[in-house]
């Protein structure tokens, strides 16, 4: 969180060090991990994070409820890269429980677990929606495909890929029940996309890396945007809306205003 904040803000170590009036070696040990309260205390303003809800999430007192709809699956797949082995990546089916139409959204890196759920729950996927192009996110976009009848795929015309149409800009998606809106949240990506969902009992955002679980994705070249898009098109959704990021848990509106340090005051 640190570090994708001051990649976001252009400051460097010894100029975030000098308005904090932190050592450089004491900023170093904060972004390796270790929780100084004091020290994240003096840091976050000029980070522009809050600074109780950056000491409760360096503390580990900030975690998420558990969320849980029928009609909503998350497949959860491991997606190694040098220097982070445990990086895994979630990947998501969302059902009508009435007509079992479905609708996959990214394939995460391995789709097996998705399939395997289509078939275990009796679902006839629909379609594909792709919250951005990133690897991970869309490793078996082709294998989910052929293993499915071949459903038609979309993402934002920003993002071209093989196997996907460009989505129509600020288009609501009928499947069953489930109305489904295309929200453009780019800044992680050039064409980041939120997905809401309404029509189970609780409405559902597929918001890819725009937004974690107390953090939110990298983009040090659009880090004001890819806030904003969050403030403007994330955050005044529901309060209970369930969020489901590309990585880590689900959490919901609600809980993100009031504990990630990037928006909590």
């Amino acid at each position: 969180m640190l570090g994708k904040a001051q990649k976001g803000l252009g400051l460097n170590s010894a100029a975030l060090c000098e308005k904090a009036g932190i050592p450089e070696a004491k900023l170093e040990a904060l972004l390796e991990g270790e929780t100084d309260e004091a020290a994240l205390r003096a840091v976050a303003p000029f980070l522009h994070l809050g600074a109780d809800a950056l000491v409760a999430l360096a503390k580990g007192d900030y975690k998420p409820a558990d969320h849980s709809v029928e009609g909503l699956l998350c497949f959860n797949t491991p997606y190694p890269v040098p220097g982070y082995e445990e990086m895994t990546v979630n990947s998501y089916l969302v059902y009508d429980p009435a007509t079992k139409h479905a609708v996959a959204f990214d394939t995460g890196a391995d789709a097996s677990p998705m399939i395997n759920a289509i078939r275990q729950h009796g679902l006839e996927l629909h379609l594909i929606l792709l919250t951005h192009t990133h690897g991970d996110h869309i490793k078996d976009l082709h294998v989910l495909k052929n293993q499915t009848g071949q459903p038609p795929a979309f993402v934002s015309g920003k993002e071209p890929t093989a196997g996907a149409e460009p989505l129509a800009s600020c288009q609501t998606i009928q499947i069953g029940q489930l109305a489904i809106q295309e929200l453009e949240t780019s800044g992680h990506s050039p064409g980041g996309t939120t997905y809401f969902i309404q029509g189970l009992k609780q409405p559902v955002a597929i918001v890819g890396d725009a937004i974690f679980a107390g953090s939110a994705g990298g983009a040090a070249d659009a880090w004001d945007h890819a806030l904003g898009a969050i403030r403007d098109k994330i955050l005044t959704l529901p309060p209970e809306t369930i969020l489901c990021p590309g990585h880590g848990p689900l959490t919901t509106v609600a809980e993100e205003r009031q504990h990630n340090p990037l928006f909590a005051s």
